[in-house]
């Protein structure tokens, strides 16, 4: 299927590694011109060089990367001021930041809240309000935040990420229905469950740490609760990213898709 999404210009944050890099893969695949941001440059290079080297020439998108702290003002600004990049007239933005640590909620001090809402809430909510009036104005925009599962079903070491990804999922909620909808512009949630990165490494470390069990048992077990049978994988993530990014999915706002493998056992 072409997503009709060829041309177009996309941010996507937290991209050398995991679900982003996933999604950055299928967004070059796609055609798309892709502006990569992440915090270490070594790793971030190297991706794009791969971005580029993987895929076809004759349709591949052009891969520019920014190393810089997407959450702070300046690492923003680096993006927007990116040599040969669209400035703030990206058409997709992908919004994503590393989830805070696990541990005790009783631990947490105000300094590690405000580190996490800033990460996890506030710097998509400045993303958004940075691209979202010139993709309007163009007739045509798509964001896509990359939250969690644990907005659906709670995980109780991960209270830091519950709380500030469901802030961002009721501000959402409530932009992405406003007049933007009528002028071509969708912002939709995936909230990616189990997949196999390095942050199911760290979860799984601190749950094996808090048991007792091993780290490979821990996954045989969690894997096992999932109906699929495995965790995903970022290729498959990317490919639901980009799917939202396309123009088949100009109907489709406001929502929170759940990545799973069918291990949430809710009906809504």
């Amino acid at each position: 299927m072409d997503l009709g999404i060829k041309g177009k210009w996309a941010l996507v944050c937290g991209a050398s590694k995991g679900l982003g890099r996933g999604c950055a893969e299928a967004l070059v695949r796609e055609g798309v011109n892709v502006v990569i941001v992440a915090r270490g440059r070594e790793a971030l290079e190297k991706t794009a060089a791969e971005l580029v080297a993987n895929n076809d020439h004759s349709t591949t998108g052009s891969v520019i990367f920014v190393a810089a702290d997407i959450t702070t003002a300046e690492g923003r600004a680096a993006v927007f001021a990116a040599p040969g990049g669209p400035g703030v007239n990206f058409d997709i933005v992908v919004t994503n930041a590393g989830g805070p640590p696990p541990g005790d909620f009783r631990d947490w001090d105000r300094e590690a809240w405000i580190k996490a809402v800033d990460a996890n809430m506030l710097t998509p909510i400045e993303l958004i309000k940075a691209t979202v009036d010139r993709m309007a104005a163009r007739g045509f925009g798509r964001i896509v935040n990359i939250t969690s599962s644990a907005v659906k079903a709670p995980i109780d070491i991960l209270g830091l990420s519950n709380g500030a990804r469901s802030g961002l999922t009721g501000f959402v909620a409530g932009v992405a229905r406003s007049k933007l909808a009528a002028q071509g512009v969708t912002i939709n949630n995936l909230l990616p469950g189990k997949f196999d990165t390095d942050r199911i490494a760290v979860t799984v470390r601190a749950a094996a740490e808090k048991s007792g069990k091993s780290v490979e048992d821990i996954r045989r077990a969690q894997q096992a609760q999932i109906p699929a049978g495995r965790y995903g994988t970022p290729a498959e993530f990317g490919a639901i990213c980009a799917f939202l990014c396309s123009v088949q999915a100009a109907y489709i706002t406001g929502q929170n898709i759940l990545p799973d493998g069918g291990a949430y056992p809710g009906t809504y």
